[in-house]
């Protein structure tokens, strides 16, 4: 039997015709090459070479073998080739979900790290709503959702990101432009949008006005963060909002205002129980973790989110 080293020698002979052109093509020394050849010639009992001039020439009983040792060298090749690919991410695709509040800057940060690791993966990303999430991963549509909460469910399992806070978000040029920090009291003297007491982060807000019997009054309702950042824009409310829906400068020409009370909560992974993992997904887990902790108020020092955020 050759094994493959054997193989790549006698093959390297074979197509450079001397023993010094197969050893630059192998990187290696010339006497090693031909204490190899002699080797497996005496070996298997047949002649490879015939010399002539110093060039080394297949003998007619070698041809079958060298045409099978193209062969494997060529399967070595392709084995090559496919193992490049999975290492670059072809031939994989990731699919992820996430809810819109970490899909707006966190996702998009996440999946550039990703990229620069996995340059040829394909992506596939879907914006859940929570409650499409669940059936987004038992029914096997994608590998993750990343989540603003967690939820009760035997099929599911949450992993920690990071931790967060609120941020009322005012107009320019509103009454309360230019503050640093508001309290909830002076919150609910103005025009509210898209304060939702069923949604996680609505939730916290909607607790607090309650403990202080704080009356609220919403003029606008909206889901997503987008739009309520769109809408306060336009001057048509103040609102309560995610920081990581406005990270990095997520959406320009509001200004941030630090709540007085606390409004800290949690986000998670959440993927189906017992599923194994790719490694494309557990390294966009990672890179959304990351991107994630690094704007934590505990872990920035309230760094994370300026106080304004002006247009570009």
């Amino acid at each position: 039997m050759m094994t493959l080293r054997q193989v790549e020698v006698i093959r390297a002979v074979m197509v450079t015709g001397t023993i010094g052109g197969a050893a630059k093509l192998l990187n290696v020394s010339a006497p090693g090459i031909s204490r190899l050849v002699k080797y497996t010639e005496r070996s298997l009992g047949i002649r490879f070479f015939q010399r002539q001039n110093g060039r080394y020439f297949p003998t007619p009983e070698a041809e079958n073998i060298f045409e099978q040792i193209n062969g494997v060298y060529k399967k070595v090749d392709d084995l090559s080739e496919i193992i490049s690919k999975i290492g670059r991410g072809g031939l994989s695709e990731l699919r992820i979900g996430s809810v819109p509040s970490i899909s707006q800057v966190m996702v998009p940060r996440a999946i550039e790290r990703v990229r620069r690791r996995y340059p040829d993966l394909g992506i596939d990303i879907n914006i859940l709503k929570i409650e499409e999430a669940i059936d987004y991963l038992l029914l096997g549509r994608g590998e993750c959702v990343a989540m603003s909460y967690r939820l009760e469910h035997s099929g599911l399992e949450f992993m920690p990101l990071a931790s967060g806070e609120l941020y009322c978000i005012v107009p320019p040029g509103h009454a309360l432009a230019g503050r640093k920090q508001v309290s909830a009291a002076e919150i609910t003297r103005y025009p509210l949008i898209g304060i939702d007491p069923n949604d996680p982060y609505g939730r916290i807000m909607a607790e607090i006005f309650a403990r202080n019997r704080l009356d609220y009054n919403i003029t606008i309702r909206a889901r997503f963060g987008t739009t309520v950042c769109a809408l306060v824009k336009a001057g048509l409310g103040i609102a309560i909002i995610d920081q990581f829906t406005v990270a990095h400068g997520g959406y320009p020409g509001i200004e941030l205002l630090k709540i007085t009370e606390p409004t800290r909560f949690d986000t998670y992974i959440a993927v189906k129980r017992g599923a194994p993992l790719s490694l494309h997904v557990e390294y966009f887990i990672e890179a959304l973790r990351a991107e994630m902790r690094a704007v934590e108020p505990s872990r920035n020092t309230g760094k994370a989110v300026s106080a304004r955020v002006r247009k570009k």
